[in-house]
């Protein structure tokens, strides 16, 4: 009697990579540009769809691969599928995905609002100043704010506020363009180039001192929590959001980041609007 070997269970890399849906052609065309270093909004314009769209198309892609990652993407193209994941490891990766997408739907959206504040506003600085702090204050959900030029050597002019005390407006219209002390949430936003996030004011060793920038903030303003957000051109330093609350409730992580995200692209609005000032009054 002659025994004969049972075939071999094939293991090849065509064969893993057809264990899992395949991708369309469009599919495959968005994750090879995307893998490849094209944004959402490069990708929509190359092949006429909606940026919108071309997150929906990556959310199928990645969860068709099993990938979590951008890297991840690049190597599931050009390798061998993965061992199958695990239901907990599919769970993360979805999680992880549509954070990723969520915090790309808010940098488009804060990069448009900046867009179309500069369009509507045409040039207008005393447009799209109030525009610009309105805006900041809604997306840190708070009803208090100033927003700041910076005039060097830690000195600062508000140039427009929203919903202050009126004794804290006249404080500052007072004061005019003032020196922030360097324990300040200003003055040191301006020494660490950074989102300063105060848990509440009051608490600061800095309220018990002679600051007069504190003592206007605190008792004429009545902040409790507060944030400084520096308004940067690459390292130069032009501006700050200062937002605060009248209790003591912190601003989050979420927001914050948001509301640096539209800070750095307000600068593109306020520049455009001081060209466009100084244009104007060349020509009479």
């Amino acid at each position: 009697m002659t025994f004969t070997r049972a075939p071999a269970a094939r293991d090849t890399r065509q064969d893993r990579v057809q264990s899992h849906p395949p991708l369309s052609p469009r599919e495959r065309q968005i994750a090879e540009a995307y893998a490849g270093g094209a944004t959402y909004q490069q990708i929509a314009e190359s092949l006429c769809l909606a940026p919108s769209t071309v997150r929906t198309h990556l959310a199928a892609i990645y969860r068709k691969l099993e990938v979590s990652s951008k890297l991840e993407l690049m190597a599931r193209l050009d390798g061998p599928a993965p061992e199958p994941r695990t239901q907990p490891e599919l769970s993360s990766a979805l999680s992880e995905l549509a954070l990723s997408l969520e915090e790309a739907l808010a940098r488009e959206k804060a990069l448009s609002e900046v867009l179309r504040i500069i369009s509507d506003a045409q040039g207008d600085l005393d447009q799209v100043v109030p525009r610009i702090l309105n805006y900041a204050l809604d997306l840190c959900d708070a009803e208090f704010g100033i927003l700041f030029e910076y005039h060097g050597d830690r000195r600062f002019g508000a140039r427009f506020s929203k919903g202050i005390p009126e004794p804290f407006k006249a404080w500052m219209e007072a004061r005019g363009v003032f020196a922030a002390g360097p324990e300040t949430g200003l003055g040191r936003m301006v020494y660490q180039r950074d989102v300063v996030n105060i848990i509440d004011v009051k608490s600061e060793p800095l309220y018990q001192s002679d600051d007069p920038l504190r003592f206007a903030t605190a008792d004429l303003g009545g902040a409790r929590s507060f944030v400084a957000i520096p308004m940067l051109a690459a390292d130069r330093l032009v501006g700050a959001f200062t937002i605060y609350r009248q209790t003591v409730r912190p601003f989050s992580q979420h927001s914050l980041q948001l509301a640096r995200i539209f800070a750095d692209q307000s600068v593109i609005a306020l520049e455009n609007a001081r060209l466009v000032s100084a244009a104007r009054a060349r020509d009479g």
